[in-house]
């Protein structure tokens, strides 16, 4: 394309300004020589700048200042180089220049946000944002939200995020703010007091009764929030958040029937978060490992966790038992968990410790030794292959798996330790007492080395 043509093109589209008027009182070949001048630089700090050479853009801008120093669109170009150099207090001036100079161009305002955002400068920023909100009211009054929030000014914030709830509807970064805002009880009383009144002209909006809820909860008042929860079932019964209310206040009354039932709601609905669905199941869990009788249920809570694909629930599940010293819960689940996971040694090996355990001893030797093909050389399945030959006293297989194995223990000393000690147990029931004390010994060797 003839680079004449594109600079015309640029001209029409509003990127540079006329030259000065005064050049129309110039001479014809001087006029052209000054624009060459002017358009050759612009050109080559275009092209700098698209290849990052921020440096040599800004030299080539610095000629074109000179020669039409009241173009609004070389102070913008020379703000984007110094933006892009981190160099924020020049970035500022240049964008400021251009703004003076030209205040009805959006992007040379826009461009001057971006540097008071990125230094944080959120107090210069809001005017700013206000000035860009003429242009697309919506889009930056969402920001404006952000930096009442950043700069602690909650009660334009409110005011704020109340307006856009009326007008563009509900986002779950406002609802956070507005979360957070209402935690602080000189904005709480009121707004109870506003979301009462609220219900009672339209109950059929939700939002309004899970706003109120939080905050009877937040100033523990759980008996008004359970009846705003309830009234919210009542008016409106497809609602599942209401359920996720219910769930907590029946759990706190004990009924833990009327909480199952609502854990299910909340585990089937498509509009609920999974980390509130997991938050539930885990309340649920502590609340089962109190309460046996509801294992049941909690078995079938967690198949709805079987397609997730973040955390194996029932492996956590299994560790939650595990650690209560639940080990018949902790072998159901680390067995589901397998189902998914089958390769996962962690599981195998907390499997089996469960099995030792739990005293299951013909079922822990089943499973190492089936083990010990998809790992054959880790030493810990060899360990429990021996321990539970031992205590089935079957002591030339325990004597096997074990010799077979501690070669493959490595730096864990512990491990060592209990791999003489189940040996001395198999060499006990061989009746070789001279064996039996040796490996006895250096269990203890290797448990106090300075004895």
């Amino acid at each position: 394309m003839n680079r004449k043509i594109l600079f015309c093109g640029l001209l029409l589209s509003g990127m540079l300004l006329a030259p000065a008027v005064s050049r129309a009182q110039e001479e014809p070949d001087k006029i052209a020589l000054a624009s060459d001048k002017f358009e050759n630089n612009f050109y080559e700090a275009l092209k700098q700048k698209g290849i990052e050479n921020y440096d040599k853009a800004l030299l080539a801008l610095e000629v074109c200042r000179v020669e039409e120093p009241n173009n609004p669109v070389v102070y913008h170009e020379m703000g984007k180089n110094y933006l892009a150099l981190k160099n924020y207090p020049e970035a500022e001036k240049a964008f400021l220049k251009a703004t003076q100079l030209d205040p009805t161009n959006r992007w040379y305002w826009v461009g001057l946000y971006d540097v008071y955002y990125q230094t944080q400068n959120y107090n210069s920023a809001i005017p700013i944002v206000l000035k860009l909100t003429e242009w697309r009211k919506e889009y930056y009054q969402e920001d404006l939200v952000s930096l009442y929030m950043y700069t602690d000014q909650y009660d334009k914030a409110l005011a704020l995020i109340n307006e856009l709830e009326e007008t563009v509807g509900h986002t779950e970064r406002r609802e956070m703010y507005k979360l957070q805002i209402l935690s602080d009880n000189r904005y709480n009383k009121p707004e109870k007091e506003a979301l009462e009144e609220a219900i009672k002209k339209n109950p059929k909006e939700e939002s309004n009764y899970l706003e109120l809820i939080y905050l009877y909860s937040e100033s523990n008042e759980e008996e008004k929030a359970a009846k705003v929860a309830e009234k919210l079932q009542k008016e409106i019964p497809e609602s599942d958040w209401a359920q996720v209310s219910l769930f907590k206040f029946n759990l706190n009354d004990n009924k833990g029937d009327e909480a199952a039932k609502s854990m299910f709601r909340v585990l089937g609905s498509d509009k609920i978060d999974r980390k509130i669905k997991h938050r539930v199941l885990n309340e649920f869990l502590i609340y089962t490992n109190n309460n046996p009788k509801y294992e049941t249920d909690l078995d079938r809570a967690v198949g709805y966790f079987e397609d997730d694909k973040e955390i194996n629930v029932p492996k956590e599940v299994a560790k939650f038992f595990f650690t209560k010293r639940n080990f018949n819960q902790a072998i159901h689940y680390f067995q589901k968990s397998l189902e998914t996971s089958a390769d996962d040694i962690e599981t195998i090996e907390l499997l089996l410790y469960s099995y030792a355990e739990d005293n299951n001893f013909a079922e822990l030797y089943n499973m190492a030794t089936q083990y010990t093909e998809l790992y054959p050389t880790h030493a810990r399945l060899y360990y429990f292959a021996g321990l539970a030959a031992n205590k089935q006293q079957q002591f030339k297989k325990a004597k096997e798996w074990l010799e077979n194995g501690i070669d493959f223990v490595v730096e864990d000393t512990e491990l060592e330790a209990g791999f003489n000690r189940q040996l001395g147990e198999a060499y006990a029931g061989l009746g070789d007492e001279k064996k039996k004390e040796a490996y006895f010994s250096k269990a203890n060797k290797l448990l106090k080395p300075g004895e």
